[in-house]
């Protein structure tokens, strides 16, 4: 089984822990999307979509994380709590993972970019107003995280960890690996994370956020040519 991954992206560092975690055994294929390795025409017979993560199994091809994930979970039998089989606690599972791409996701990126890769790429500051409501839109984001989907449980499904809870902590994540201290503030989404560390291991967390955790240090390193290459998907995505 081979997995095309690129651990700056939120939904390949679930993928990965996900594998990891479960020890599932596969081989890692890099595919790095600061240099546009998913535009490659081998990387385009396993995806068309052209993004990662993904998933080939002998001939079997799969896109989108998610899919992925509930694949792994099914063909290797994992633990239950990662997706239940309880009608009522799968479906907390897939009320969140139904919810956050349009939310979580986009916000924690959007601030990724503005606070990031906007200033140090295109050397442009960001406005106030814009940074504003873009942290506005992410609080929000993570209010919802603790008061809708967490409320008085230790994870979002239950007792246990879930496919979730770990969608959920790479998301939250990324904002971080700007510079963001999201957890300031927030005992309760804090006491959050430290439980999903701890399901997963702290050792594969750091290894899984290395990447990201480094962003600041790694774009401040980027020479002329790589800064000029990421200038038109920024332009497309925000400016």
């Amino acid at each position: 089984m081979e997995l095309y991954l690129d651990l700056l992206s939120q939904p390949c560092r679930s993928v990965y822990i996900f594998a990891k975690t479960n020890n599932i055994p596969f081989e890692f294929k890099n595919v790095s999307l600061f240099t546009g390795e998913q535009h490659g025409e081998e990387f385009g017979k396993v995806n068309p979509i052209r993004k990662v993560p993904a998933l080939k199994d002998g001939d079997f091809c799969l896109a989108e994380s998610i899919a992925i994930m509930q694949y792994l979970a099914e063909k290797c039998k994992t633990p239950d709590h990662w997706y239940p089989a309880d009608l009522q606690k799968r479906a907390r599972v897939n009320e969140y993972l139904s919810w956050q791409h349009m939310a979580i996701r986009w916000h924690g990126s959007k601030m990724f970019w503005l606070r990031l890769l906007i200033p140090k790429v295109l050397g442009t500051n960001v406005s106030q107003d814009k940074m504003d409501g873009a942290l506005e839109d992410l609080n929000h984001s993570l209010s919802l995280i603790e008061n809708k989907f967490l409320q008085d449980r230790p994870f979002i499904a239950g007792d246990q960890i879930s496919l979730a809870d770990l969608v959920a902590i790479v998301e939250v994540m990324q904002p971080v690996g700007s510079g963001l201290d999201v957890f300031e503030d927030r005992p309760k989404l804090c006491a959050w994370k430290d439980r999903v560390q701890a399901a997963i291991g702290k050792e594969l967390f750091d290894e899984a956020h290395q990447a990201i955790m480094g962003a600041q240090e790694r774009v401040g390193q980027m020479d002329g040519s790589k800064m000029q290459s990421l200038k038109p998907k920024i332009l497309r995505h925000f400016m």
